[in-house]
């Protein structure tokens, strides 16, 4: 990957906060979610209820996709992450620390969440297979796809 473009998806990454994250049902249909999110490098990380329908959809099928991205009115401006990733909910106490660190130091107020919902808490990695860069200001519907 030409470092460019690294350092375009990097900071994108660091610009925002949410992203919209596609999960498969047990019935196949897909199940898109919004979730906050940390990244460490490419790699992405969230947390969500441990019982919650994508812990479920996740433990069926680690395969996922994933949007990140701004609402814009003028397309020129469109600039965000399209990603096919794999998906797994960490069960290693010292990966469990990590990504609560990473996600605590993003979102500060996770520091204030109970232990009995920390507890109730699933932690998820997220590690791209290809990445899809847009960037409208470079012509409509200009993308570079990218296999980190």
């Amino acid at each position: 990957m030409k470092r460019a473009l690294k350092t375009f998806i990097l900071k994108l990454l660091k610009q925002h906060n949410i992203m919209s994250l596609a999960t498969t049902r047990a019935d196949g249909f897909p199940q898109a979610t919004t979730v906050g999110y940390a990244n460490d490098g490419l790699d992405l990380y969230f947390c969500c209820g441990r019982v919650s329908q994508k812990v479920r959809n996740l433990r069926r099928s680690g395969k996922v996709s994933l949007t990140i991205d701004h609402d814009t009115r003028n397309w020129v401006h469109i600039k965000g992450l399209s990603m096919r990733a794999r998906a797994r909910v960490l069960s290693k106490p010292g990966e469990v620390t990590r990504a609560f660190e990473l996600i605590a130091r993003k979102f500060p107020e996770m520091r204030k969440i109970s232990k009995e919902d920390l507890a109730d808490t699933a932690f998820v990695k997220v590690t791209p297979k290809v990445i899809s860069v847009l960037d409208y200001s470079k012509g409509f519907g200009h993308t570079n796809l990218v296999r980190p």
